[in-house]
Parts: structure tokens; C-alpha cells; sequence
């Protein structure tokens, strides 16, 4: 890894659990207004097995004095820079709401360096062929905490602390931008295969919607609905872990970038 790239590194990702020899990765993008720690009992549920990374997106935590990224493809480049090319160790892609565009993106730098995922886990997201205007991020800031509210990821205590709201919301605002605007570059369809995961009350994305990822790659691609909502991942864990598990077994030996 060059002095770049590993300072890239440090800066983008965080491990939190030491993994075994030889372990597959797992590399986790967080949702909008979501930071790496998001991911801490995916680590530790699927640690020492497999070696369990998180993005940290620049404007929050320990990166908060940072300007937050302007679109969906600004914060796939960051984690792609962060990824040492030389490394052959197979790598998977999990990424929820926002972070589910995060994935796909990566995955089609990944594609087109020759280093393509050995999977890609999308949850929480309809595809990209599916349109919606969107204007939250124009909104003020009590629409934008309305509508985070609707999702039921968020701490109700967290939107009375006024301090701690003015430490958020700029990232926050700026994901919401960055997911509205987001449209799909043209490009060819991806190899890699597609795991697509959504809760069936998700009042984001149905799983008819969640099922259009389809159009995205020509791999193997599978669809599974949890009970519960937006964040069904949390009150689910135990099922979405499981699911990583078999999908990772299933992995033979390959190439794929790593951290």
C-alpha cells in the first residue's frame, strides 16, 4: 500500500474487531447521515470470520470538520482511493439506503479496474432505474428532520439536543442532496452477483422496487423481505447477519480490492 493510499485509508475506514487470518472482507456504507460506527454489531456479530470494515463518510464524527461530499459518486471515488489495489483478499459490498447507491457505484469502479466484488449486498434502496423528484435537501431543517423521523433509524432525544442537531444536520442535508440528485451515469451492466435486501413496511422502497436491481447486473441475483421497516436491518440482525454468513460461504476463492 503506498503512503497515499494508506492515508486514504485511515481517513475512509474503520475496523473495530480483529478478524482471522485469510477472512474474507466485508466493507460497509452507511445510510444518509449514518457514520462507520452504524456497522459495530455487524462487526462484532460476524468477527473474527469474516474481517468487517466501515466507510466513514467525510462531515461527521471524527471527520466532522470536513466538508460533506456533494453526490453519491464524490463518496464511492473517496472509498475506491481508500482500497488497496494490490491486495487480492475477495471483498464484498454491503450498503444500506444511500449507502445501497454507495455500493453500486463502487462496484462499477471496482468492475471497471478489473477488481470486481465478490458480491454486493443492497438493502434498503430501489434501484436506480426507478425515479422519484425529491426535495428534502431543499427543505428547512425541521422537513428534513420530519422526514428522518418517518424512518425510525434516529434517537427521538436526538433532535432535542439543539448543539448536537447543529453538529448533524449539515451532513445530513448534504446526503439527503447527494441521494436526491443522484441518476445513474450510463455504463454497461455489472458480472457481480447481487444480494437485495428490504423490510416489507419500508415506506422508502417496496420490494417490487427493491426487486429492480435486476437491471444492474448480469450475476446471480437474489431478492429476500424482512418483517419491519426502513431500518429492519436493526430489529432483524440476526437473520441479515445469518444471510451475509451463507452468501460469504458461498464464495469460492477469487480477487477483489481490499482495504
Amino acid at each position: 500500500m503506498t503512503d497515499r493510499s494508506s492515508a486514504a485509508h485511515r481517513l475512509w475506514l474503520r475496523s473495530f474487531h480483529q478478524a482471522a487470518p485469510g477472512a474474507p472482507r466485508l466493507l460497509c456504507l452507511p445510510h444518509a447521515g449514518g457514520s462507520a460506527s452504524f456497522y459495530f454489531p455487524v462487526s462484532n456479530a460476524l468477527s473474527p470470520a469474516v474481517d468487517v470494515l466501515a466507510a466513514q463518510y467525510p462531515g461527521r464524527q471524527d471527520r466532522l470538520a470536513e466538508t460533506p461530499a456533494e453526490s453519491v459518486q464524490e463518496l464511492a471515488h473517496g472509498v475506491f482511493r481508500a482500497l488497496d489495489e494490490g491486495d487480492g483478499t475477495p471483498l464484498a459490498l454491503f450498503g444500506h439506503s444511500m449507502g445501497a447507491l454507495v455500493a453500486f457505484e463502487l462496484a462499477r469502479l471496482l468492475e471497471s479496474a478489473g477488481r470486481p466484488p465478490a458480491a454486493v449486498f443492497l438493502s434498503g434502496r430501489r434501484g436506480p432505474s426507478v425515479h422519484r423528484d425529491e426535495t428534502v435537501h431543499k427543505g428547512g431543517d425541521a422537513r428534513l428532520i420530519e422526514e428522518v423521523g418517518k424512518l425510525d433509524g434516529t434517537d427521538a432525544a436526538l433532535f432535542q439536543d439543539k448543539e448536537l442537531l447543529e453538529m448533524i444536520l449539515p451532513a445530513l442535508r448534504a446526503d439527503y442532496r447527494a441521494v436526491e440528485t443522484y441518476r445513474r451515469a450510463p455504463g454497461p451492466r455489472l458480472n457481480c452477483p447481487f444480494v437485495v435486501l428490504t423490510g416489507d413496511a419500508d415506506p422508502r422502497v417496496t420490494p417490487e422496487e427493491a426487486r429492480t436491481w435486476d437491471q444492474e447486473t448480469d450475476g446471480p441475483f437474489e431478492l429476500h423481505v424482512y418483517p419491519s421497516g426502513h431500518f429492519y436491518l436493526v430489529a432483524q440482525q440476526q437473520a441479515v447477519v445469518a444471510r451475509i454468513e451463507a452468501t460469504l460461504r458461498r464464495l469460492g476463492p477469487g480477487t477483489g480490492a481490499v482495504a
